[in-house]
């Protein structure tokens, strides 16, 4: 059993940073992957990014790519999502997840086992 605890969500204006961090606790052994998903009102939940334990899976979906970086600290079974130049668009419920095998489709939410609560972005134009 894994549990994720999310932290780092607030509010900022258009152009401004926030860093989420998502601390995975429970048994956690072998590569596994971590990441980020994100659901605005009214839309459909998508892919945010992910990274694996042994760094050799980053990816990030496009409309975050060069804005967002994804990082981790596999001592605290820590992942972090530093946002950069956010925008009104990025406005959404951030959840964590985590799944245990590498070689899934890590963009399809339903690969993934375990989820965080979630924590609200809000970007104001």
């Amino acid at each position: 059993q894994v549990q994720l605890v999310e932290s780092g969500g607030g509010w900022v204006q258009a152009g401004g940073s926030l860093r989420l961090s998502c601390a995975a606790s429970g048994r956690t052994f072998s590569d596994y992957l971590m990441g980020w998903f994100r659901q605005a009102p009214g839309k459909e939940r998508e892919f945010v990014s992910v990274i694996s334990w042994s760094g050799r899976i980053t990816d990030y979906a496009d409309s975050v790519k060069g804005r967002f970086s994804i990082s981790r600290d596999n001592a605290k079974n820590t992942v972090y999502l530093q946002m950069n130049k956010l925008k009104p668009e990025d406005t959404a419920v951030y959840s964590c997840v985590f799944a245990w095998a590498v070689g899934i489709d890590y963009r399809d939410g339903g690969k993934y086992t375990y989820w965080g609560q979630g924590t609200q972005v809000s970007v104001s134009s």
